[in-house]
C-alpha cells in the first residue's frame, strides 16, 4: 500500500516496501547500481571493494528492477567509473580499486578530467523511498571514513622533487657542463 505524501513533500505516493518500489518508476541503471554498491558497504563494512559480479549479483537479488537489466554489469565495469574514460556516460558514482573492483566514489578520488562534473551519487527524488537512507548514511558515515589528505595523482604529486639539488647552478649551465664533452 502506498503513502501518500504532505503537502510539499512531493506529488504521489511514496512507496512502503522494497517490491512496491519496483513498480511505482523506472530507475537509471546507474542509480541501481549505486545503491546497490551501496547495500553492499553497509552489508560488509569490513571490504574496502567488490568485483562488478558482486555488484551485480547484488542487484540481482535485490531486485529493485526486477528482472536484473543487462546494462547493470556495464555500468559497474565503466559508465558509473570516475577514473575511467567517459564512454559515453559522465558519471563518478565508482572508483576503480584494481581490475573489475569497485567502490563507491568519494571527493578526492581521481576523477577522469572529462568526468569531473558528473553525478557522484543519485538524485534524492530519483531513489526510491526504501533505498533513500542510503544518500543520508553515504554523507555522514561512508564518506568521512575516507576523509582527511585529499587523493593525489602520484606523477603530480612528483613535480619538483629534486629541485633543490642543483640550486646554486642554473640548470642551462648544468646542461651545458655535461654535454661539454660530447663530440
Amino acid at each position: 500500500m502506498s503513502v501518500k505524501v504532505a503537502h510539499g513533500e512531493g506529488d504521489g505516493a511514496v512507496p512502503e516496501s522494497r517490491a512496491e518500489a519496483r513498480l511505482m518508476s523506472p530507475l537509471a541503471v546507474a542509480d541501481e547500481v549505486w545503491i546497490v554498491t551501496a547495500l553492499l558497504h553497509r552489508e560488509h563494512p569490513e571490504r574496502e571493494d567488490f568485483t562488478a559480479k558482486e555488484i551485480e549479483a547484488r542487484a540481482r537479488r535485490e531486485a529493485i528492477c526486477a528482472p536484473l537489466r543487462p546494462g547493470v554489469y556495464v555500468h559497474a565495469i565503466l559508465h558509473c567509473v570516475a577514473n575511467r574514460e567517459p564512454k559515453p556516460a559522465r558519471l563518478c558514482m565508482l572508483y576503480a580499486t584494481g581490475r573489475s573492483r569497485r567502490r563507491l566514489y568519494r571527493p578526492g578520488d581521481a576523477c577522469d578530467p572529462g568526468r569531473a562534473s558528473g553525478r557522484t551519487v543519485p538524485d534524492l527524488a530519483d531513489v526510491p523511498a526504501a533505498y533513500r537512507f542510503l544518500l543520508e548514511w553515504y554523507a555522514s558515515e561512508y564518506v568521512p571514513r575516507g576523509a582527511g589528505e585529499p587523493r593525489r595523482d602520484p606523477l603530480l604529486a612528483a613535480r619538483g622533487l629534486g629541485r633543490d639539488l642543483r640550486s646554486d647552478e642554473h640548470p642551462d649551465t648544468h646542461v651545458a657542463g655535461l654535454r661539454a664533452g660530447w663530440t
